[in-house]
């Protein structure tokens, strides 16, 4: 009998996870990638004994496939994806490939902003609590490869838009939406509408039995579900009202009610400061209550969590200056969330390749909080003309050294060197952490 045929476009993680489980679900496997396979996914792929190729894409191996599983990464517009698509053969996610081959529950994380954080403070607070739990989507291994590899109970999945763009029959158990704000538009047409409904894709399948954790204090959201019918329980986050059911704030306490379960404490004891991380400890907070996890186990998990590598990172002090590493912040809504955070002097080192910003969201607080601004990319002219006359310098920069110093140089004690960018770092860097780690070592050669 014929093997069914997969192939699979990308080489990265979720691709070489999504081979290795296609191969031992009994597919014929082939795994095409028009860039650079790195060698360590070289290697994997050898040792499972897949087929694969580099810096092409062959049509003919291509296009007489039974099943496509595509990396986030690749628009539909691409030639090759759009070739398929006409010919009518499924192309899927990695999350959607594997969620055929699982039973665990899931809980699944998106949102424009605060999702890595979200995601990694609910997988610890399911791992101290002694769940069979494993890490996926956007961090951790591959989904694909855990499902094929491991036998976990439960899955935390963070979700990017492209990742729900490729989902259709997968269902999450608990699906959590902390906010929607304009970001990577140039892959939905630059229509605003395309990109709601892809978050929104979140929550379709679910049921009566299934959750909906969403923030009730996001215009967009609200709007949105004022339009939808769905079918899971809502549970609403807020900062702004108090509330009933859901998280929410009360006299500086922070308070959830999930399934006639309460929880309190207050927000002085969070592990992650800063307005915007209310939500995310609130998320994590009603995620462990659905599970009926207990209080003690969620009190300390969201009162010592360490944070993530590249948001809002607090790593130094260099003679009283604090250098803050939030190189992950590259859009708007995330740099706003840094500096409304900060509690000290600014000088803020921004730059990269600009998405489209619209950097007047940010004026009231660079005139409030922001001393000074180094600009760090192959072209700033959008950042210099967005800001000028609003700060006393404006500095540019080609090499995160160079910015480094340039801060320091303009910082005094007490102030804090924020490198939040706003922008991708595909023109210096190779990625964010790259990016965040270079920081992290000028600063340390200071």
């Amino acid at each position: 009998m014929m093997k069914p045929k997969l192939v699979i476009l990308g080489g990265g993680e979720s691709g070489v996870g999504a081979a290795i489980l296609g191969a031992q679900k009994g597919y014929e496997v082939f795994l095409s990638d028009f860039g650079l396979i790195t060698e360590s996914y070289q290697s994997v792929l050898q040792q499972y004994g897949l087929k694969f190729e580099q810096q092409q894409h062959t049509e003919a191996l291509i296009l007489n496939a039974d099943l496509v599983v595509k990396s986030p990464g690749i628009p539909d517009k691409t030639p090759i994806v759009a070739k398929l698509l006409q010919k009518n053969i499924p192309v899927i996610s990695e999350i959607e490939f594997a969620g055929r081959y699982t039973t665990a529950k899931t809980i699944c994380i998106t949102g424009s902003n605060g999702k890595t954080t979200t995601t990694l403070l609910t997988y610890e607070l399911l791992q101290r609590a002694g769940l069979n739990v494993g890490l996926a989507g956007n961090v951790g291994k591959s989904f694909a490869l855990q499902v094929a590899e491991e036998h976990f109970d439960y899955f935390v999945i963070e979700l990017s838009s492209y990742q729900l763009d490729g989902m259709f029959d997968f269902r999450a158990d608990i699906a959590v939406l902390l906010n929607i704000t304009p970001d990577h538009l140039d892959r939905y047409d630059y229509k605003m509408q395309n990109y709601i409904d892809s978050k929104m894709r979140i929550v379709q399948n679910q049921s009566a039995d299934d959750w909906f954790v969403y923030c009730a204090d996001d215009p967009v959201i609200i709007e949105e579900l004022s339009k939808r019918t769905i079918n899971a329980q809502k549970i609403p986050m807020t900062i702004t009202k108090i509330s009933e059911l859901g998280g929410w704030i009360e006299n500086e306490v922070l308070k959830l009610n999930v399934n006639n379960n309460t929880f309190d404490m207050t927000i002085y004891d969070l592990a992650l400061q800063g307005k915007h991380n209310l939500y995310n400890s609130m998320a994590a907070g009603i995620s462990g209550s659905i599970l009926n996890l207990r209080k003690e186990g969620i009190r300390e998990c969201l009162s010592d969590f360490q944070g993530v590598e590249h948001r809002l990172e607090r790593f130094l002090r260099v003679h009283n200056i604090e250098f803050i590493n939030d190189s992950k912040a590259t859009n708007i809504n995330s740099v706003w969330y840094a500096l409304e955070s900060m509690q000290s002097p600014v000088v803020w080192i921004v730059g990269g390749v600009d998405k489209g910003n619209d950097y007047s969201e940010l004026y009231d607080l660079v005139k409030q909080k922001v001393k000074a601004i180094i600009c760090l990319g192959k072209d700033n002219s959008r950042i210099i003309a967005a800001f000028d006359g609003m700060v006393k310098e404006i500095v540019e920069t080609k090499s995160m050294e160079e910015a480094v110093r340039s801060a320091y140089f303009l910082s005094e004690k007490g102030d804090t060197v924020l490198l939040s960018p706003a922008c991708a770092s595909f023109d210096l860097f190779k990625n964010y952490e790259d990016r965040g780690r270079q920081f992290k070592d000028a600063v340390r050669n200071l």
